[in-house]
């Protein structure tokens, strides 16, 4: 079954998650419309391979047109026409660019079907999915849909306390016009004036504690559950940027967000037609001008407050050279990112300020929110080449600032990037990703930027769960208990079966693994880099059991048939994989054998799977046939690899044989 089809297949829930993955860099449409072709292209070569990226891309527009030219709805033919026109515009002098954008939202869904492939869920992701529980929801749907409601009713209260106030106001004209009418004739009009007067002062103060009562609801929504479920989702953006959940949620919170500032804007029009009801009939004790003011000042406060709010960093600055790894930028190259405002009002809010700690980026020019982007209610700004910085673990944060006015109103809006880390080299990118994940990890403040001074533990369930999360992101599949036991073992020791252990960022990051030159993380990143260059098809068909010590490689080994062989990585080298062969003797002697570890200089001449084909051992002299039989437990190492073997020897000609003289460890 091709990949979308198993991905249209998926609950609610994760095809939301599918969903955010496709915008106008990479339309639904043409996932759907071209959804086998894509999936039989390399983009990952491409994204790197410049004339490769301009042949697809051709291809692809080729394509289109296709399926354009075979398209019997109007409509939808349209849509194809507009949406083949952006992408040329969009890439056609950068076609290594789409690559990357198609080639990330194919690993996402892999991410997503593998999601929901698992049938354990760490600590932080099941809190995420907690926090979005559809209760929630339709208790805020309720809310808010009770509030319009109220408000809409109080339009026509408000309507009819004026058509109340015309007919007091006629009748009162008519009765000064009629001059020296009967005093009883008088007397009963004025009568029947007072009684008018008397219900209009009613409504009034009646609709005006409709209104109070209105307000209050808007001000306790917004403390117990609209700010809240803002800052959830700000949370659950940042466990989405360290490899976690997709973060979904935020249309829902512009709905809630705009219609809550309309039912407000909505009451502030009301209180206006009620003032000018005012200039026009008054008395004392008038409820209207003794309550409008405090009654505005609270309306104008909730308005200030909740459009200040509505202004969020949709997408993290990120460079499309890495799009996996958000919250890094390297000086000289170009970063995106993308705020938005989830209000809807006729105003357009520009930029007229980027800045950051340490730092300062202006622009020469506005960038003002233009009628296309507002649209949809957002806007993107790139910026490219920051100057040279000191990179250290300080952070940076990047500011956004807006001004805007609306119906006698200026609020200045300010949001920041979560924060990020600034490097010169990609060499420092490992360094920064750790830092990125630490920080994402253990706090939900926006801008603690002082956060390494003193930056606190986690646990190692906590841990352990991000982690997992790395190789889902970079490979398609997280890390089993098992492998994450044996790297518990190696960063914890005696205390990895605890998973309320703490780990120090110091004993994560910066202290060397006892006996070796490199951290753990270092240690970790390396593998994850030979996986994703050299070692990708293996590790998806699970055939590297990767994270085992030798001492339980032993344990596994040593009661099965010789020839049974292990794949783990190696605890000596960074970015190494080596494997480890049981054999026994005629006297039934068990002997393991273990080569010396492969990295990416090695499997950059010979896929690994072909090395697993075609290994041999020299002896004497004597060519025996290869020592590696069954991939543990039993599996017939052809029916392991075959499926990945790159070329088979040709007839008439000997098989290639590898010779392996030294190192060649026996382990006893």
């Amino acid at each position: 079954m091709s990949q979308w089809k198993q991905i249209q297949q998926l609950e609610i829930r994760l095809l939301e998650h599918v969903d955010y993955l496709y915008d106008d860099n990479f339309p639904m449409d043409i996932r759907q419309g071209l959804s086998s072709w894509i999936e039989s292209r390399d983009w990952d070569i491409a994204a790197n391979d410049e004339s490769m990226a301009v042949v697809l891309f051709t291809d692809l527009l080729s394509q289109l047109d296709q399926v354009r030219s075979q398209e019997q709805n109007f409509l939808q033919r349209h849509n194809m026409k507009i949406i083949q026109q952006q992408l040329q515009m969009k890439y056609m002098t950068n076609p290594a660019l789409m690559a990357r954008v198609i080639s990330t939202c194919l690993k996402e869904e892999r991410r997503i079907l593998s999601s929901a492939c698992m049938q354990e869920q760490g600590p932080l992701e099941k809190s995420l999915q907690n926090s979005v529980a559809s209760e929630r929801q339709k208790n805020m749907d309720n809310r808010v849909g009770i509030i319009r409601t109220s408000v809409q009713l109080m339009d026509q209260a408000v309507k009819y306390i004026g058509d109340m106030q015309e007919d007091f106001d006629f009748r009162y004209k008519t009765l000064q016009s009629q001059g020296a009418a009967p005093i009883c004739v008088m007397k009963q009009e004025i009568t029947r004036l007072q009684e008018m007067l008397n219900r209009l002062d009613f409504k009034r103060k009646e609709i005006l504690s409709k209104m109070g009562v209105v307000i209050k609801e808007i001000d306790d929504l917004m403390t117990s559950q609209l700010n809240p479920e803002l800052q959830d989702w700000k949370r659950r953006q940042q466990i989405a940027a360290i490899g976690g959940p997709l973060v979904t949620g935020l249309d829902q919170l512009q709905s809630w967000f705009t219609l809550t500032a309309q039912s407000l804007f909505q009451i502030k029009h009301q209180l206006d037609k009620l003032v000018e009801l005012v200039v026009k009939v008054t008395y004392e004790s008038d409820p209207i001008p003794l309550q409008k003011p405090q009654m505005e000042e609270r309306i104008n406060y909730l308005i200030y407050h909740l459009i200040k709010s509505s202004f969020v960093v949709e997408k993290q600055p990120c460079m499309a050279t890495h799009p996996q790894k958000p919250l890094i930028i390297k000086t000289g190259v170009q970063f995106t990112t993308k705020v938005r405002y989830h209000c809807f009002f006729d105003f357009l809010p520009s930029f007229y300020l980027l800045r950051s700690r340490q730092f300062f980026i202006l622009t020469n020019n506005t960038k003002a929110m233009d009628i296309e982007d507002y649209s949809n209610g957002c806007l993107s700004v790139e910026f490219r080449h920051l100057g040279l910085l000191s990179v250290t673990e300080e952070l940076h944060s990047l500011s956004f600032e807006a001004c805007f006015t609306v119906q006698g109103l200026t609020i200045d809006l300010e949001t920041s990037s979560l924060p990020l880390v600034v490097i010169s080299n990609v060499s420092q990118l490992p360094g920064g990703w750790a830092s990125v994940m630490w920080y994402n990890l253990l706090t939900d403040e926006p801008r603690n930027l002082a956060f390494f001074g003193n930056p606190p533990r986690a646990t190692w369930s906590q841990l352990s769960e991000v982690l997992s999360w790395q190789f889902s992101t970079v490979a398609d599949r997280g890390l089993n208990k098992a492998q994450l036991n044996m790297l518990g073992e190696k960063l914890l020791g005696q205390h990895a079966s605890c998973s309320d252990f703490q780990v120090s960022w110091s004993k994560f990051s910066k202290e060397n693994i006892p006996g070796k030159s490199f951290s753990f993380w270092m240690w970790l990143d390396s593998i994850l880099e030979l996986i994703k260059k050299h070692l990708l098809p293996v590790w998806k068909e699970d055939s590297i059991m990767g994270f085992v010590s030798k001492e339980m490689e032993r344990a596994l080994l040593k009661d099965r048939e010789s020839g049974t062989f292990l794949l783990r990585f190696s605890e000596s080298h960074l970015g190494g994989i080596t494997f480890t062969w049981v054999e026994r003797d005629h006297n039934g002697d068990v002997k393991f054998n273990s080569v010396e570890p492969y990295t990416k200089s090695r499997l950059s001449a010979l896929p690994l799977a072909d090395i697993m084909r075609d290994y041999k051992v020299i002896s004497d002299g004597v060519v025996p046939e290869s020592p590696l039989k069954f991939l543990y437990p039993d599996i017939p190492k052809d029916e392991a690899f075959g499926l990945l073997y790159n070329s088979l020897p040709s007839k008439g000609r000997s098989k290639t044989t590898l010779f392996f003289l030294f190192p060649l460890y026996f382990l006893f």
